[in-house]
């Protein structure tokens, strides 16, 4: 559990109504709520996210929870992913960077810590990072393809790809540090772009410079890319590497 993300009252308050409204379509189904991603980098307001563990979850629980959507999104809360808690078990797997990245960063709203049993193997993190990496690899090429070469086009590119590349190394990196599962590299819960460049550097072997580009454009705090194309260049190799 992340003892460093914090909820403010409003959200605390807000996911307390989300939990009773679970209770009333769910009632002893309801194993847990937890909210997650509170570590990571966002706008403000944030639109908090949460997991619901359930004993068995229906067609019919999902049509008395969809109304209430409404009230749930206008409170800034997004809607909860809802899962049957052995199916959560059952799809470690599957979903590992995902998953992980819930059981590492989550707080507890309302019954027991649903995850205290919960592990990914570092087998399964590892080849869903290689999946990943070659996605985003794939993506950035056949996006510059589409620009025409077109140097605004080619900067938004950069810019788009920023948050999904930070993602993708804060995975890898907790691999090439060999740390356990549950632990995450320190530039997940910092909003500072230069240590997630230096945090790169040393534990990945990519420039510092291509990092703090890539991630500066997509935030919107650095404008010093003068030729998005040589950016994209270097940018790309860093992905190959």
């Amino acid at each position: 559990m992340d003892s460093v993300a914090r909820l403010s009252t409003e959200e605390r308050d807000a996911l307390d109504g989300l939990t009773a409204d679970l209770r009333r379509v769910f009632g002893a189904r309801l194993h847990s709520v937890s909210a997650y991603g509170l570590h990571e980098p966002s706008a403000s307001p944030r639109a908090v996210h949460s997991i619901a563990l359930v004993e068995r979850l229906t067609f019919q629980d999902l049509s008395a929870c969809a109304p209430l959507a409404v009230t749930w999104r206008r409170k800034s809360l997004a809607v909860p992913l809802i899962l049957e808690r052995e199916e959560f078990l059952r799809t470690l797997d599957v979903f590992p960077l995902e998953y992980g990245d819930i059981i590492a960063h989550h707080v507890v709203v309302a019954g027991g810590d649903p995850f205290v049993d919960a592990r990914v193997s570092p087998a399964d993190i590892r080849r869903a990072c290689e999946l990943s990496a070659k996605s985003h690899l794939i993506h950035l090429r056949e996006g510059f393809l589409e620009t025409g070469g077109d140097a605004p086009s080619v900067a938004r590119l950069i810019a788009a790809s920023a948050a999904p590349f930070r993602t993708l190394l804060a995975n890898i990196a907790r691999l090439a540090a060999d740390r356990p599962q549950g632990d995450r590299v320190s530039f997940q819960q910092t909003d500072r772009n230069d240590d997630v460049a230096q945090t790169a550097e040393r534990q990945i072997g990519i420039p510092a410079s291509v990092v703090r580009d890539v991630i500066g454009a997509g935030s919107g705090t650095q404008s010093s890319i003068t030729d998005p194309t040589a950016t994209l260049s270097r940018y790309i190799a860093a992905v190959e590497k």
